[in-house]
C-alpha cells in the first residue's frame, strides 16, 4: 500500500468526523432556535465558513434531513450505550427519553423544511420508526425485566405520547422534556398507594 493510499482512509475519517460536528452544532441550532436559524449561526457554532455548510448541503433542506438522520443514529447509538452503562434500565430509558426529546424539537421543523416533497417526508419518518422503535422497545423491555416497570408497554405508544408533549415545545413557558420525564416516572412499579385529592 502506498503512502498517499493509506492517507485515503485518514481523509475520509477526518470528513465524516468534521461533517459530524457541523450536524450536531446545526442540531443544537434547530432546537434553540428552529430550522430557520441562519446558516452563519450554524456555521459559527460549528467553527466552520458558511460556504463549507453549502458544499455540504446546498438547500436547507439537505441539511435538515441530513441532521434528522444524524439523530436518529445518535438516538440508536445512545439507546445501546445506555442500555450496556451502570445506570437501571429505568434510568437508562429516562436519560434515553431526553435525547428523544431534543430530536424531536428538530423533527417538528423538519416537514417545513421539505415543503411539497410528501413522498421524501414519508420516507424518513418510515426510516425513524425503523431505526428508534426497536430502541426504545429493548429499553422498556429492559425495564419491565428489571421489575422497574410493568410489562406491556409498548414502544410506538410511548414514543407517540412523548412526541404530542412536545407540541408546543417553541413556548419558552413550557418544558416539554419535563412533561417527557413525569410521564416515563409514571411507568415505575411503586409499592406505595396511589393517593387521590
Amino acid at each position: 500500500m502506498t503512502e498517499a493510499e493509506a492517507e485515503q482512509p485518514r481523509k475520509r475519517a477526518d470528513a465524516r468526523r468534521n461533517e459530524a460536528t457541523l450536524l450536531d452544532a446545526a442540531a443544537t441550532a434547530f432546537v434553540d432556535s428552529g430550522v430557520e436559524v441562519p446558516v452563519r449561526e450554524i456555521a459559527r457554532r460549528a467553527g466552520v465558513g458558511v460556504g463549507t455548510i453549502y458544499r455540504h448541503f446546498p438547500t436547507r433542506g439537505d441539511l435538515v434531513v441530513n441532521v434528522f438522520r444524524h439523530q436518529v443514529e445518535a438516538c440508536v447509538v445512545a439507546g445501546q450505550e445506555l442500555l450496556a452503562g451502570r445506570e437501571s434500565p429505568h434510568a437508562a430509558l429516562l436519560l434515553w427519553i431526553d435525547r428523544f426529546v431534543d430530536f424531536l424539537a428538530t423533527k417538528h421543523g423538519l416537514a417545513e423544511a421539505m415543503q411539497s416533497d410528501s413522498a421524501g417526508f414519508e420516507t424518513l419518518h418510515s426510516y425513524f420508526l425503523d431505526r428508534l422503535i426497536p430502541v426504545c422497545e429493548s429499553l422498556l423491555d429492559a425495564a419491565a425485566d428489571s421489575g422497574e416497570i410493568a410489562p406491556g408497554q409498548t414502544a410506538l405508544e410511548l414514543m407517540r405520547a412523548v412526541g404530542n408533549l412536545c407540541i408546543g415545545a417553541q413556548d419558552s413557558r413550557y418544558d416539554p422534556r419535563k412533561m417527557a420525564r413525569v410521564l416515563v416516572a409514571g411507568l415505575r412499579i411503586t409499592t406505595e398507594p396511589d393517593r387521590i385529592g
